[in-house]
């Protein structure tokens, strides 16, 4: 009963607590950033440069200044701007509160789902999503967890009415835990178990792959297959595969089973990718780094392992980019790569690693990712370096060319005890 009167509080206590600001309408006057730090997510930085952008697209990147009738001017003087971060492989909008079981919706019952759809879950009335996006995260793929095939995931933009106006990248792939192949357990007994475990995974995942395969080469159906159905963009390379795996064994045992079925793999987690830089790059395979702000895999490896990974990654030319699990903990997703940037990469490619190299591995590269010329005007403005904690601070924030609202439920806890203890708050 207890328990019960507890979660009907914390329930009672988010729906009448602050709202979240309503989505921003379009843009229906020019808008003229000037005398800004401009980091486009190419390579090149711009000093004092100036960014224009109309119904929603950038129309201009450079360092003359410009001049366009009722237009809005932003002097940004001292400020940077840049692309919005994306952040891969995650969870925001399918949980709310970790605890209240009936507030994740992240996971479907049974361990095969390819059909499971993450978009129609999605929750754009989070209050979590405010707190994520005051750190410049401004776009989200929305990933199903658990399971074997956990089901597809969406890319979502952060400010939107419901999952219709949210949808950025609709089904953009199919995610899958492989089988480790790594030893695990105290015992030999239960080692036993594991890898047996791991064995009967593999082979559900063969037959999946199999029958999918031959299903899809069928013109024609004597009754549709909905599990089949939603795999054949991977065949015909509309739809990714995001095999989720770390351990090196696991990840050569993926790369050769999946190369004859010809299909777009990604390779999430991948703490070992290290480990096997010839036979990824070979087959030209693209990595997502899971969370660097965390303990090295094993004992005997470097520290800093997690951190330099990404340089390795890097220097090699092997395409990455960085995520972290969760939902809240995205809002890190800046400053681990910061992070990278101090262990053998610069403040420009670490900043790839969250947008342009994000936008391309996830298939969206055509609209966002960079500061270019016809691309979307999904930027922010901070007041100083955004890969750092206390650079990070937005004093502006567009998405597809609509000024959002940064204000959020922490934002305004904040100011309602400093004026109660008259602490003086920016």
């Amino acid at each position: 009963m207890r328990i019960l009167l507890l979660v009907a509080i914390i329930i009672s206590t988010f729906a009448l607590g602050a709202q979240n600001p309503t989505p921003a309408k379009s843009q229906s006057a020019a808008i003229v950033i000037q005398n800004a730090t401009i980091h486009t997510a190419t390579g090149l930085v711009i000093e004092k440069g100036t960014i224009t952008f109309e119904a929603g697209k950038i129309t201009y990147v450079g360092k003359e200044s410009k001049s366009i009738a009722n237009a809005t001017i932003i002097d940004a003087t001292g400020k940077h701007v840049y692309p919005g971060f994306i952040a891969p492989n995650n969870y925001l909008g399918l949980n709310e509160i970790e605890m209240v079981r009936s507030t994740l919706d992240y996971t479907e019952v049974g361990d095969i789902n390819p059909n499971v759809r993450s978009l129609i879950a999605y929750n754009t009335d989070s209050k979590i999503t405010p707190t994520i996006r005051v750190n410049g995260v401004l776009l989200s793929q929305c990933t199903p967890q658990g399971g074997i095939v956990s089901g597809s995931s969406s890319i979502v933009q952060l400010d939107a009415w419901n999952w219709e106006d949210a949808a950025y990248k609709t089904d953009d792939g199919i995610h899958l835990n492989y089988p480790e192949f790594a030893p695990s357990g105290t015992n030999e007994d239960e080692i036993k178990r594991n890898d047996d475990n791991e064995k009967k995974q593999f082979t559900l995942i063969e037959k999946l792959m199999q029958d999918a395969y031959a299903y899809c080469q069928e013109s024609s159906h004597s009754s549709v297959n909905a599990k089949f159905e939603s795999m054949k963009g991977l065949f015909s390379k509309t739809k990714t595969i995001y095999v989720h795996v770390d351990y090196v064994k696991g990840i050569i045992h993926a790369i050769n089973f999946f190369k004859k079925y010809k299909v777009n793999l990604v390779l999430v987690g991948a703490a070992d990718a290290y480990q096997a830089l010839d036979l990824i790059k070979e087959n030209n395979i693209s990595v997502i780094l899971n969370n660097t702000h965390r303990l090295p895999s094993r004992n005997q490896e470097a520290i800093d392992m997690p951190y330099k990974t990404a340089a390795i990654l890097q220097h090699e030319n092997i395409k990455y980019c960085l995520c972290t699990n969760g939902g809240w903990q995205i809002r890190n997703l800046p400053f681990m790569a910061g992070t990278t940037a101090g262990y053998g990469i610069s403040k420009e490619q670490a900043l790839e690693s969250i947008t342009k190299n994000t936008a391309e591995i996830l298939g969206i590269d055509k609209t966002t990712g960079t500061l270019e010329v016809g691309k979307d005007a999904t930027l922010f403005i901070s007041k100083g370096d955004a890969l750092d904690m206390q650079g990070n601070i937005l004093t502006h924030a567009f998405i597809q060319g609509r000024e959002i609202n940064l204000d959020n439920s922490q934002k305004q806890l904040n100011k309602k005890y400093a004026e109660k203890y008259n602490i003086k708050v920016e």
